[in-house]
């Protein structure tokens, strides 16, 4: 079934697959392309800014996702989490008079939020989505860390600073995508090595700098054997804590990685899948970074679930025939949500966990058989709830989701990211758009407009310091860990503020688009996120293979 999207006016056409499940779900065939889809999705979670302001139960002030100016109640985490406040006493009756959004947003701008998602952490106040973590400053996306900063989507690691997406790791700086590893520095996607640095694919390697594409290889400098004395020289000479050095080696990174050999994709045990970055699939299509899932199709971020579709963000642990919803935790049959935690048969709701059989709620806990927050007997409830659907289908709202749904602004979120608007743009589309508001770090303190080059003439009082972002302009401070993570890594200050580093770490990363372009080698045909414009050598998995070292 071939479409043409009314947004992008990009054509398109769904499988018979996706048909089946769509008529699984009681959904309608969608008529936008699944990249839209996933805007939308992810324009509903700020992963990464945090505001300043006071909870609206208790008064205290707090770190939020939600700046000052939101439009809903905001509780710090353990009070919204506790037992002082009831979802439903926000509750009322859906009127068949009016369109269900203009109810849905009534309902959403009453019902308290929660302030940041730290769960079970010590010493993490200034995180986001965090869990089970210690000692941890400006992360995101965290589960089971300790000691890290400015760090995003890391499992099980310690002692990171400016990392994005790593696993088992320690040690590290300026890393993205990397398994197993241990005293790293600016490597992307290396497994199982150790001391290593400004290097690109290694596999069980250890003391190699400036390496790509290499596999069990010790003590190697730009691709050849050396001796550890030769070694030893080299990256003494390497991390001397001088700023010069370390932008040498950073455009020497730069540039060697546009030369390395890269696979067309990254997914690895994979069984009939299409995507990139997924790992132990099967059946999985048009999907990124997906672990452990089976019979998923146009997902971003999903873990041990099946039966998934256009999603970002589901799993841990697992999820089962979820439609179009973001950041969905160990639950089935869902359809239009946000934030659903261990819940089953839900359908537009935001924000619900350990709910059953729940319509067009906000903010609910324990509930079951609940419409606009509003408790009925089973039987009334899918009866009302039939009705409502009717209704939906008769004013054209059954199976959209309007951007206004979003509790974000655009550029605060996730997509602005992945799918970067201008304001003017995103206004035009229906998002919001977010400026000159206070950010949660305060910078009072004396400005030091200008750094030493070299690391050791950086004294203690650096930490009473405001330094400022040489791109942005912004305001950032060095924390005292940071500075003594430098000095044991003999690593200079990082003259750039945290977004801004966040922001060049994104742009290393390939796009979550498909494109067909051709092998370097034996011109065969992929599917790769590597545009056919771009000028790296991107080898099919077999030539990909016979080239690595």
């Amino acid at each position: 079934m071939k479409k043409t999207c009314p947004i992008s006016g990009r054509t398109f056409e769904w499988r018979k697959k996706d048909l089946e499940f769509y008529e699984r779900m009681g959904v309608p065939v969608p008529d936008i392309h699944p990249d839209e889809f996933l805007r939308k999705l992810m324009a509903c979670r700020n992963e990464w800014k945090l505001y300043r302001r006071e909870c609206d139960r208790t008064g205290d002030t707090m770190i939020s996702a939600y700046h000052d100016k939101a439009p809903f109640p905001v509780y710090k985490n353990e009070v919204w989490w506790g037992d002082g406040w009831d979802g439903l006493d926000y509750g009322f009756d859906f009127d068949g008079k009016k369109p269900f959004f203009e109810q849905y947003l009534k309902l959403r701008n009453k019902v308290p939020r929660e302030g940041t998602s730290v769960f079970n952490s010590e010493n993490c106040e200034y995180n986001s989505h965090i869990r089970e973590s210690r000692n941890c400053y400006l992360c995101s996306l965290v589960y089971q860390v300790e000691d890290c900063m400015y760090t995003d989507w890391v499992v099980h690691d310690k002692d990171l600073i400016d990392c994005h997406m790593m696993t088992d790791c320690e040690l590290c700086y300026e890393c993205q995508n990397c398994t197993n590893c241990f005293e790293g520095v600016m490597l992307q996607e290396c497994n199982g090595s150790s001391n290593c640095s400004f290097s690109y694919q290694l596999t069980g390697c250890d003391h190699c700098i400036g390496c790509s594409n290499l596999n069990h290889k010790s003590y190697y400098v730009f691709n050849k054997q050396v001796s550890k004395e030769e070694y030893q020289k080299m990256h003494d000479q390497t991390f001397n804590g001088k700023f010069s050095t370390w932008k040498q080696g950073v455009q020497f990174f730069n540039d060697m990685w546009k030369k390395a050999e890269h696979r067309f994709v990254h997914n690895l045990k994979g069984e009939n899948v299409e995507g990139d970055t997924l790992i132990n699939c099967k059946n999985c299509w048009h999907s990124f970074e997906g672990w452990e899932s089976e019979d998923c199709a146009y997902n971003i971020s999903f873990d041990h679930s099946k039966d998934i579709y256009h999603t970002y963000s589901a799993g841990w642990t697992g999820c089962e025939l979820v439609h179009y919803s973001s950041v969905t935790r160990g639950s089935t049959d869902i359809r239009f949500c946000y934030y659903t935690w261990f819940s089953n048969n839900m359908t537009y709701c935001d924000s619900c966990s350990s709910c059953q059989d729940c319509f067009g709620c906000v903010g609910l806990k324990h509930k079951k058989y609940c419409i606009f927050n509003k408790e009925y007997s089973k039987d009334e409830y899918f009866s009302l709830r039939d009705k409502i659907i009717q209704h939906m289908k008769e004013s054209k709202e059954w199976g959209t989701l309007p951007p206004e749904f979003s509790t974000f602004a655009y550029n605060e979120t996730a997509a602005q990211a992945w799918f970067p608007l201008t304001k003017e743009k995103a206004e035009k589309m229906g998002f919001s758009w977010l400026e000159n508001v206070e950010e949660a770090i305060k910078t009072d303190q004396d400005v030091q407009k200008t750094l030493p080059d070299g690391l050791p003439e950086v004294g203690e009082d650096i930490l009473e310091k405001v330094l400022i972002c040489e791109t942005s302009g912004k305001k950032y401070q060095i924390q005292k860990k940071e500075l003594e993570f430098y000095r044991k890594m003999k690593l200079p200050i990082p003259r750039l503020c945290p977004e801004e580093r966040h922001n060049i770490r994104d742009k290393r990363l390939n796009t979550r688009v498909l494109f067909e372009r051709t092998c370097s080698q034996c011109h065969d045909t992929v599917r790769s996120t590597f545009a056919p414009d771009r000028p790296e050598r991107v080898l099919c998995e077999k030539c990909y293979l016979a080239s690595v070292d």
